[in-house]
């Protein structure tokens, strides 16, 4: 069985990685994971793009220019709106798996946090996180 697997909120699209492990795993404080996730960041399961599979008809995907001046793929439930991934080819073809939709995420623990300038005031995690600096990318 997937370590890495989930769903949306409504159970209409499901994935899994092929991947045994993460490559890392990164709370991003980035304006658009703030925006995707509707909260102070995004917690994100980086595996590469190519061991996610997805399951269910209901996916939709849009490219945008990220934060990072980068094109960016978002992956979603069309019914729910849930986020899913987030491709970034930027990041050695890394997809982030959203550690909020997956079955069991109690073994996440963030490697490092990036866009640390863009921190809510209101919002603190775990300071022994390493911190990236100012925004990468």
């Amino acid at each position: 069985m997937p370590k890495i697997k989930g769903s949306c909120l409504c159970g209409e699209v499901t994935y899994y990685s092929t991947a045994e492990e993460p490559t890392m795993t990164a709370v991003c404080h980035c304006p658009d994971c703030q925006k995707q996730s509707g909260s102070a960041f995004s917690t994100n399961v980086l595996v590469p793009i190519s061991s996610v599979v997805f399951e269910g008809d209901c996916r939709k995907q849009y490219v945008v220019k990220g934060a990072s001046g980068e094109d960016v793929t978002r992956n979603f439930c069309g019914n729910c709106g849930s986020p899913l991934t987030t491709e970034l080819p930027a990041f050695n073809d890394l997809a982030a798996v959203k550690a909020g939709t997956m079955v069991d995420s109690s073994w996440v623990k963030p490697d490092i946090q990036i866009w640390c300038d863009n921190t809510k005031p209101w919002s603190k995690i775990d300071e022994d996180i390493k911190s990236a600096g100012a925004n990468p990318g």
